[in-house]
């Protein structure tokens, strides 16, 4: 596997980095394993909020030469890849501020004595992310992850080797011992050695159906923990009622957000017959004022795609769609220019039988079905592989609730197409995968959840060592249980110290 920057602007190699050896790699998951058993996983949730905040302050002192290794890359309007930087620290500082409420122990109700569910890491983890967000892939699993206690060891993808770089860097620079965060450039064959570590506690992986199934395998055979993100074909369905300036305003940004190379991307037009006409014709105008060019330049609005192979893929697929009886109604050639550049495409008259049916398009491809009910909107949005996100347009929000609970999907947004932000969780089913990331349920992934019973004779007894002068800290981690669980209990049943209660908790 060749690490590779290359300019999908010019076509011109920028910087080439050499993969590590079996030795190196064995040192850098012996690191990680280190700093998370005798340094990460000790520190309290304050000490590792410090040190994520700091990334946060670098981050977006940083913006511009962030978001230049993106544009440089892969390929992003240099406006869009503000917003990616801008939206991973946002993401970093939301686990920053939260993980003490998120991973605050739950108390049991049992009778007689104490029950508690407390939250703990699970150690090394192996990410797997991919080009098409190099930042904001990687905030997903990083935020949750270390604000929890896991180390991470991450491979991303050979086309953005500086942006993986950079986000190392960001770690380290913001105080993060080293093995709190790796990247590394190692082969695929390398990356199943690593699932195979026993060092190794879960795998994360975002990427292609075919890379999942591979490395979901390995982690398998090794009984590991995984979340998967697998990609999509979102149906992005247009009512009879819809506001059509909505519908269309939201159908542009949802199919040409990061050149149509976005997993939770509108694909699939679903539109109802009353009013397909009118979308198809407005929305048929809004691409054709695309203008392809240098994606740093701000009059740019059509980014190349990421690479050579991505244009040639698409290039395939849009010749076997119209093989199969498909018919371009705008686009489907290579723009006549340097750079990966693909026309906005739009297809129509897809039938079940034509390869694009079931196909996702990493591009700027439209796919457009036309439906005479609510039932075969429905029908047709569910008859797909995928299941990651789905946006329906409609003025009547009872309706389109309606509709939103028979979409099989993990996603689903009315009145505008389907979006990220820290707070909502994000993950899909069937072949988009399992496991959620983002919100509380994003750093309920990779943690033990830990049960610890005792009675009330036990809890007498540990509150009697504290009385004796043991420390808090040290009762604790021989019972395994959180500082703030002991102090529960202290006041519960007499002899807390609350000035020392108060300096604990601020602490955590």
């Amino acid at each position: 596997m060749s690490y590779q920057a290359i300019n999908p602007f010019t076509e011109k190699m920028v910087k080439t980095f050499t993969e590590q050896t079996n030795e190196q790699l064995g040192a850098i998951i012996a690191q990680a394993d280190n700093t998370y058993r005798n340094d990460w996983s000790l520190r309290t949730l304050a000490d590792r909020k410090k040190i994520l905040k700091n990334a946060v302050k670098i981050f977006r002192k940083k913006r511009e030469e962030f978001a230049g290794y993106i544009t440089l890359e892969m390929g992003k309007l240099m406006t869009e890849s503000w917003v990616e930087v801008d939206l991973s620290a946002d993401i970093l500082e939301y686990y920053a501020d939260n993980a003490e409420a998120f991973l605050a122990p739950e108390k049991l109700k049992v009778s007689g004595g104490e029950a508690v569910v407390e939250s703990a890491p699970l150690g090394v983890l192996f990410c797997i992310e991919p080009w098409n967000f190099p930042y904001y892939q990687l905030a997903r699993v990083a935020g949750p992850n270390l604000m929890l206690g896991n180390t991470l060891i991450v491979k991303h993808a050979p086309n953005v080797p500086q942006c993986a770089a950079a986000f190392e860097k960001l770690f380290l620079d913001a105080g993060a011992p080293k093995g709190t965060y790796t990247n590394v450039y190692i082969s695929n064959e390398q990356a199943a050695t690593v699932v195979a570590d026993t060092r190794i506690k879960g795998v994360a992986l975002t990427g292609s159906e075919r890379a999942g199934s591979a490395v979901a395998a390995e982690a398998g055979k090794a009984l590991k923990k995984t979340t998967m993100e697998l990609g999509g074909s979102d149906a992005f369905i247009v009512l009879d009622d819809a506001d059509m300036d909505k519908a269309i305003e939201w159908a542009i940004i949802g199919r040409m957000n990061n050149a149509g190379q976005c997993c939770i991307g509108a694909k699939r037009f679903i539109l109802e017959e009353t009013i397909a006409d009118e979308f198809l014709s407005r929305f048929k105008s809004e691409l054709a004022k695309f203008v392809p060019g240098d994606p740093a330049d701000p009059n740019t609005t059509l980014a190349p795609l990421c690479t050579n192979g991505a244009l040639k893929l698409v290039q395939r697929q849009i010749d076997s769609a119209i093989k199969g009886g498909a018919t371009v109604l705008l686009g489907g050639e290579r723009v006549d220019r340097p750079g990966y550049f693909l026309e906005p495409t739009i297809l129509t008259n897809i039938q079940k039988e034509n390869p694009a049916y079931y196909q996702e398009f990493f591009a700027p491809v439209a796919l457009i079905f036309r439906v005479k009910t609510d039932e075969e909107a429905v029908k047709l949005a569910n008859d797909s592989p995928h299941g990651l996100g789905g946006s329906i347009i409609t003025k009547d929000i009872g309706r389109g609730k309606r509709i939103a609970r028979q979409i099989d999907t993990g996603m689903v947004f009315i009145n505008q197409a389907t979006w990220t932000a820290p707070d909502l969780p994000f993950g899909g089913v069937k072949n988009s995968g399992y496991g959620r990331e983002l919100s509380a349920l994003g750093m309920g992934e990779f943690v033990n959840k830990k049960l610890s019973r005792f009675n009330e004779e036990q809890i007498i007894g540990m509150l009697k060592e504290h009385e004796a002068g043991k420390k808090v800290a040290d009762i604790a981690r021989e019972h395994g249980i959180s500082e703030a669980t002991l102090y529960t209990w202290k006041s519960k049943y007499g002899g807390m110290d609350v000035s020392e209660s108060a300096a604990v908790e601020g602490a955590r």
